[in-house]
């Protein structure tokens, strides 16, 4: 598995390289960090958070669940042990009082904060981790790059 420094792009167009980088970097979130998944509709996001809180299953003997992507609900929690996850998906919402409403960052202390869809936050938040997936030129091919976090 290559390292991720600040410009690399990360190949993944396989669901086993997903679900390795996933691992990895499941390894390095505390809480406290708010990891924002941006790219287009179809391109993975949700994967990755699948095998994300899946892993932080595994590790602390829990047994896995299923991870969907919260578009209609806008929030999934998951407590794993010690660890609240909160899963956001911000594609419903249509401006920044709306993300105000919903207290996103309220508790962002006590938490692992996903959130899918952020390009309408404003401003950034601190401990914030960038994952930026885009397709490749035929769309089979699906790349990603971190900000944020080096592994």
């Amino acid at each position: 598995m290559p390292i991720a420094t600040k410009s690399d792009f990360i190949n993944l167009s396989s669901e086993k390289k997903t679900e390795e980088l996933a691992k990895k970097i499941s390894k390095k979130l505390k809480l406290g960090h708010v990891v924002f998944f941006v790219g287009e509709m179809g391109v993975g996001k949700t994967t990755f958070i699948r095998y994300l809180i899946n892993n932080f299953q595994k590790q602390n003997g829990l047994k896995i669940t299923e991870v969907t992507s919260p578009t209609f609900n806008l929030l999934n929690e998951y407590q794993i042990k010690q660890i609240k996850i909160n899963h956001y998906d911000l594609f419903r919402i249509n401006n920044l009082d709306e993300i105000y409403n919903l207290g996103l960052f309220d508790d962002i202390t006590n938490a692992i904060t996903l959130i899918e869809w952020p390009q309408k936050i404003k401003p950034k938040p601190k401990n914030l981790i960038e994952l930026n997936f885009e397709y490749g030129n035929d769309y089979k091919k699906r790349i990603l790059k971190i900000k944020g976090l080096n592994l």
